[in-house]
């Protein structure tokens, strides 16, 4: 028989987190999971898997098309890896809205597959926070989901400077396409084309624009508007137009009230896209401001109609979904990680012959709610003390034969060198 040697890496675009990024991992999601426990949220999870055609029909083109993982079940039935969140819990919502008290506020912690090419701050398999409010129509909603982003950046020590929060609205680029002398039954479609615009040449932009059968005056138009060159049509519209008006004013209401409430980090970009189909109100994306990244964190907004997609009646909707990929890049770079390892307490057995008592000591610690790993083998307090420095451990327990006598134990602190002396006797029953 002919021995197979398998490949011990994983598949191109995923991550084994051994433990030290697990637990970078965990220190992300559960800084999550607080800021939403905090304003009221509650926690769900949906299937790994969906049926294709949910995201097909309003995730966009390359999200809901080359980047879909599908497969087809024993049923005969297309389905797929979820690429995202937002169709997945809004078909879940539409099973339970006409009988749920509103406002419903959900948020879940999940990982997600996308066929895309694997890149700094993107994976194929990543992992998302996804916040959602349903039942409120109320600017207030769009409110609270702006102020926990915002929150969420705090959570992280992030400085004033390091992020910007952009807004925009759909219904203001929806009513600025025909003051480019576009007129289109389909706007989601320019949408798409102007989401890519810094990722494609003045001609390719102007290309694709021109294949919905745009004229070139007003892809030129739409070029230099995109490009920041333009903002003055934009000015000149709001004074003419009723329902751009109606859309600034939305976007004023919101930014005014950030700004009382104390967030300065906030601003209106008329240009930011947000390239998904479904959105159909406010959309707002945090920005990393560190040279080496300078791209978007996560985003959001507003998407009322998409519970369409399974039979029932529109309600409103509004979410944001931060990912861990950029999440994780961001706290590197601004140098915001915590000392994951600072908690824990190694103890060494030092004598062989006291394994009892300090494995009595050990659990008496651990019941204090201290993280303690203990030696399984006896070793010399050099040897112990060079083996929490590689493992990155912040504390050492010494408790030795002399220590017994004194009935008593040492924490020493592996960074000052400092010894702390505590009280530990045995008593036999």
């Amino acid at each position: 028989m002919t021995k197979v040697k398998l490949s011990n890496q994983e598949p191109k675009g995923t991550s084994d987190w051994l433990p030290e990024e697990f637990a970078i991992r965990q220190y992300i999601f559960n800084t999550w999971r607080r800021v939403c426990h905090s304003y009221g949220f509650e926690e769900y999870l949906t299937p790994l898997v969906e049926s294709a055609e949910i995201y097909r029909a309003k995730s966009g083109e390359d999200i809901g098309g080359k980047e879909l993982v599908t497969f087809t079940d024993l049923g005969g039935r297309e389905l797929c890896i979820r690429p995202e969140m937002t169709p997945s819990v809004t078909r879940l919502v539409s099973k339970i809205y006409a009988s749920s008290p509103k406002p419903l506020k959900f948020f879940s912690i999940a990982n997600f597959m996308r066929n895309e090419k694997p890149q700094r701050g993107r994976n194929r398999e990543f992992w998302q926070l996804n916040c959602d409010i349903f039942g409120s129509a109320s600017l207030a909603a769009d409110l609270e989901i702006l102020q926990l982003s915002l929150d969420i950046m705090q959570a992280f020590g992030a400085p004033l400077e390091s992020y910007t929060l952009r807004l925009n609205s759909r219904r203001l680029l929806d009513n600025l396409l025909p003051i480019f002398g576009i007129k289109i039954s389909e706007p989601a479609l320019v949408f798409r084309i102007l989401d890519k615009f810094e990722k494609l040449t003045p001609e390719e932009f102007k290309r694709r624009l021109k294949e919905l059968k745009i004229s070139t005056e007003s892809a030129e138009l739409l070029n230099d508007f995109m490009a920041g060159n333009q903002q003055d049509v934009l000015t000149e519209a709001l004074n003419n137009n009723k329902d751009l008006k109606t859309a600034k004013q939305e976007i004023d209401f919101v930014l005014n009230h950030l700004q009382a409430l104390g967030y300065k980090q906030v601003k209106f970009d008329p240009a930011l896209i947000r390239g998904f189909d479904y959105y159909d109100g406010l959309v707002f994306e945090v920005f990393d401001n560190h040279p080496d990244n300078r791209r978007a964190l996560f985003g959001g907004g507003r998407y009322n109609g998409l519970a369409q997609l399974f039979g029932t009646e529109s309600f409103p909707a509004v979410g944001v979904a931060p990912g861990d990929e950029t999440t994780k890049l961001f706290l590197e770079s601004w140098n915001l990680l915590p000392k994951i390892n600072d908690e824990r307490y190694y103890f060494p057995l030092l004598n062989g012959e006291l394994l009892s008592d300090s494995q009595l000591l050990a659990s008496k610690l651990r019941k204090e709610g201290k993280e303690v790993l203990f030696a399984f083998e006896p070793q010399r307090p050099g040897k112990a003390l060079d083996f929490a420095n590689k493992q990155g451990i912040a504390k050492v327990i010494i408790y030795g034969t002399e220590e017994k006598i004194a009935g008593q134990y040492k924490i020493k602190d592996m960074k000052s060198g400092e010894e702390k002396i505590l009280f530990f006797k045995i008593t036999l029953s």
